[in-house]
């Protein structure tokens, strides 16, 4: 029961660390609201503050109670995470993936309670399309969910070929 634990942690510490540190260098180095170009027409680093959800999801409200939806949505995930791994069979690649999703909200989590925002620094665009900003902790949760939905989608296609004998 252990290492399902050591996992999940490992990983979570390991996002949360690169997050927070990712943040702080953004902050030290990029005065907030300016932006250092990377490569031209496509990716720049900014300094921003985001109250809405990930890649500015509800961003132009300031609205006191959006924080504590956020603080309680980030808590319900995170409990929602160790059950699954308390009861889960052990899968140490769904406790990696689960690890990324709890550090990255646990980074963004830090910052909303120290800024009341999340610092998000990386911009890509093209032309007059522009992707909002976003920081680590956002990709980990994506890629954390992204990954877990692919192996439990393959585990039910192996179980449907096991049982059966072909795939539907």
């Amino acid at each position: 029961m252990r290492h399902r634990y050591k996992i999940l942690g490992g990983m979570a510490v390991l996002v949360f660390v690169l997050d927070q540190a990712s943040k702080w260098l953004i902050m030290a180095f990029i005065p907030e609201y300016r932006s250092v170009m990377v490569i031209p027409d496509l990716f720049d680093l900014v300094n921003i503050r985001n109250r809405g959800a990930a890649f500015g999801f509800l961003n132009r409200s300031d609205i006191e109670w959006q924080f504590w939806l956020f603080l309680a949505a980030t808590v319900v995930a995170a409990w929602t995470i160790f059950a699954l791994v308390r009861t889960a069979r052990y899968q140490p690649w769904l406790f990696t993936c689960l690890g990324f999703v709890l550090g990255g909200a646990l980074g963004n989590l830090a910052d909303r309670l120290r800024f009341r925002a999340v610092v998000d620094f990386l911009d890509f665009h093209i032309g007059g399309l522009h992707w909002p900003a976003f920081n680590v902790a956002d990709m980990s949760i994506c890629m954390g969910a992204f990954l877990a939905c692919l192996l439990h989608w393959r585990q039910s296609s192996a179980a449907v070929v096991s049982r059966e004998g072909t795939v539907l």
